[in-house]
Order: C-alpha cells, then structure tokens, then sequence
C-alpha cells in the first residue's frame, strides 16, 4: 500500500482513531507503515516531549553490528534519532529527487544526508529491493534504520483527507500518541538481517517519542501546503554501527496486522519485506 492511500481507507482509519479517542474506548488501533531512504544526522530538532523506550534490550543480548538501546551514540540517544529521523524525512522537498517514502532507487542514500549518521527508510511494499551500490558509503558512517513504524496515521488523515491543505498544519497531543502506540503494538513478525546475520531480540528496539516539531515544504509528502506542525512517533528503529569496507546486504520486514472493521469486514494485513544493497568505502 501506497503512503498516500485511497480516500476510502483514508476516511475508514480516521473515523476508526476517533473511536480510539473517546474515553471509553479500549487503546486499539492501526497504522499506515512508512519508511525511507535516504538523511542527514546533523540536525536535532526540538521535540516538546520525549517518552521512554517501551522494553531495553536484556542482559547477555549482543547484536555486533547494532547500538543498544540503552547507551547515546554520537552525542544522542534513540529517541532524539528518532526525532531527528522524522524531522528529515518530513522536511524534505519532492522534488528534484522522489521523496524516500515514494522510491528507494531513483533516490541515491547519500542525497539530503549531513554527518556521520545516515537515515534510510523505503516505501511500503510486499517485496522490495533497494540497490544503492552505485553510492559508496563514507567509512565511519552510521545508518539509522526505521523498520516499521506507527506515524504516518496522523498527518495525511486525523482531520480528513484534505487538512493538510489548510496551514497551520494540526498540532498533536499525548491523545495521537495512544493511536500511535496502539499501531505499534499491532506490528507482527519483526525480522532484520545484517549480511546473513539476524539481529536478536529484535522487538526490543520500539521507540516511542511524544510530540515533536517539524516544518514541512510545500507541497511535502503529505499534502499540497506545508508549515510549521508537530507529530508523534512509535516503531521500531535500529542504529548501525559503521560497517566494514565492502559490499553488505540488509533485509528486514514484518507486518501490520488492521483488526476487522478498518478496511473491511476482515482482517487486513500489509507485510513490508525489504533488502538494501550498500557499498562501504574504505
């Protein structure tokens, strides 16, 4: 599924996060996934509020080619990447470069990227190969890898399919937070391999971060006229320790899984299966 949905599934998941919403409601939701590819890791936007982590990876768990949770990388930690993640990739102009949520081929890893820090993330699709070979990788450089992530609900959908069009772009409350979470929660068969190599304990890595500050171009990925708005975020994020000189494969997925009733009757279930192709110079 496209990020820019149908209106019809646009109005189904709008009208379902007011229910979330109300106060008798039990906090269930679903999410449109989105991820990227391309970023910068300089920048570190003020977020207004930052939530803890939902689990820390436990004691004896070692994944070599991945920071913990629980420590600051290069001056931040995950939550504040997190931030700085979304406030990348919601900034960023269409053009002349597709957006990274619209195609992770025709869009080199290095574009719009700053610092030792690159951000990636892909459009949402079944089965996707990024191959981003053509660009080498500067030795010494991290990558921020969004997995699946339960953001995207919010800013196309939470007051209709055409608010967005209409600055100031909606603020966000600790209310969108819950919908956010609740999406997150929905998140099914997390997997990420690093050259063959599976990352353990993988649902361990969920970031969750409350309201944050952005200021979108127009138009952005989201709709005709940006501004200046705030969002929240809750998914599953893995930072990258520099990788050795040479060729690499990473492949990683899992599903959304939309309780009956959102975009029909049944069940509906949108997996995310994808494998990035990077050269690292030496």
């Amino acid at each position: 599924m496209s990020v820019h949905a149908e209106a019809r599934d646009r109005t189904a998941i709008a009208a379902f996060a007011m229910r979330v919403l109300r106060p008798s409601a039990v906090m269930m939701a679903v999410v449109i996934p989105l991820t990227g590819c391309g970023g910068g890791g300089g920048s570190d936007g003020a977020a207004t509020s930052l939530v803890a982590n939902s689990a820390n990876p436990p004691e004896g768990i070692v994944n070599p080619h991945v920071v913990s949770l629980d420590v600051q990388f290069r001056d931040k930690t995950y939550r504040q990447w997190a931030v700085s993640f979304w406030q990348w990739a919601l900034e960023l102009p269409l053009g002349p470069l597709p957006h990274p949520f619209n195609d992770c081929n025709h869009r080199p890893i290095s574009a719009a990227q700053t610092g030792n820090v690159w951000y990636w993330a892909t459009p949402s699709s079944a089965h996707l190969i990024c191959n981003q070979m053509a660009t080498t990788i500067p030795a010494g450089t991290s990558i921020f890898l969004s997995i699946l992530d339960g953001t995207s609900i919010f800013l196309p959908m939470f007051n209709g399919t055409t608010s967005l069009n209409t600055p100031p772009i909606q603020a966000f409350t600790a209310d969108q937070l819950k919908i956010a979470s609740a999406f997150a929660s929905d998140i099914r068969d997390l997997f990420c391999t690093i050259d063959g190599v599976s990352v353990a304990n993988i649902r361990a890595y969920r970031t969750t971060i409350g309201p944050f500050s952005f200021s979108a171009p127009s138009p952005w990925i989201f709709g005709n006229t940006g501004g200046k708005g705030t969002s929240v975020a809750d998914g599953y994020y893995l930072l990258l320790e520099p990788l050795s000189a040479g060729l690499h494969t990473i492949h990683y997925g899992g599903k959304f899984v939309f309780p009956a009733g959102v975009f029909g009757s049944d069940q509906a279930v949108i997996a995310k299966d994808v494998t990035l192709l990077i050269r690292v110079g030496s």
